[in-house]
């Protein structure tokens, strides 16, 4: 991912909601979102067989964002697609696994990982030496550290703010944010070790050039009855949409983890996908 938001326990409807744009070159060959024979509902790269956004039946998730930082990358580091597998797959709870996957990413290049259980989440980074659970509302993550105050960020943040706010149970509210095709004023953009043309292009929250640019949006929704949905919109190298991916599941009965090791009682009225 290269633009994330998560709205945490911020909506009345929906205790958790991602909203997030994929953004890579469009040669590199992809697999739309559906279900591993792992476990988890996730779009797949063909290339190095990871993913950057994904869910599993139980609410556990994981998405990556890579720290942009010009010339500062390694062409022989491995994907960073593995982490977040690796996050889905891991037996220990994600207040654990996190710091122990960031601490294992020395040989990547720069990356953050947000993950959580249903409406838990936490961040880390191989940039950084702190990992932290995030608080109640709303967090923006791009190719920097978390809540890095980047125009597409703030403007994202604020927007789903506000939806959230009015209270909408409409999901495709969040893909029309998520579409957002204006640049940046020069003054706002950073400063990343990129030409100023390419900061430009990457400033707008939805990014379209002919050969690289905002490949799919996802949304990954979890309601106060414990359903879950995940819409993934993917697009052409004009930013025309080719296709979407609408799956919703009930969460299973299986016991969550939570902070500190303890479960979430299954619910009894679950109703079935």
């Amino acid at each position: 991912m290269c633009l994330a938001v998560v709205a945490l326990r911020a909506h009345p409807r929906y205790p958790l909601v991602i909203a997030a744009n994929r953004d890579e070159y469009h040669q590199r060959p992809t697999q739309p979102a559906q279900w591993w024979s792992e476990g988890w509902l996730a779009g797949r790269d063909l290339e190095a067989g990871g993913t950057w956004l994904g869910i599993d039946r139980a609410g556990r998730w994981a998405l990556l964002t890579n720290v942009r930082e010009g010339g500062r990358r390694d062409p022989n580091a491995p994907s960073r697609g593995g982490l977040v597998t690796g996050l889905l797959a891991a037996a220990l709870p994600i207040a654990q696994a996190l710091p122990a996957t960031v601490a294992s990413g020395a040989r990547h290049n720069g990356f953050n990982l947000l993950a959580g259980e249903r409406d838990h989440a936490y961040w880390g980074s191989n940039r950084t030496a702190l990992t932290r659970a995030l608080d109640s509302g709303i967090h923006g993550l791009s190719n920097d550290l978390l809540d890095t105050p980047w125009p597409k960020v703030k403007n994202t943040k604020r927007a789903i703010a506000a939806w959230c706010a009015g209270g909408d149970a409409l999901l495709a509210p969040l893909l029309a944010i998520l579409g957002v095709r204006e640049v940046a004023d020069d003054a706002e953009l950073p400063s990343t070790g990129v030409t100023l043309a390419m900061e430009r292009m990457l400033s707008a929250p939805f990014i379209v050039s002919d050969n690289y640019g905002t490949r799919s949006s996802t949304v990954i929704a979890i309601d106060c009855e414990d359903r879950a949905r995940m819409i993934e919109r993917s697009f052409d190298p004009q930013g025309h949409a080719t296709g979407d991916v609408d799956i919703e599941f009930a969460l299973s009965a299986a016991s969550a983890p939570l902070p500190g090791g303890e479960s979430r009682l299954p619910r009894t009225d679950r109703r079935t996908a």
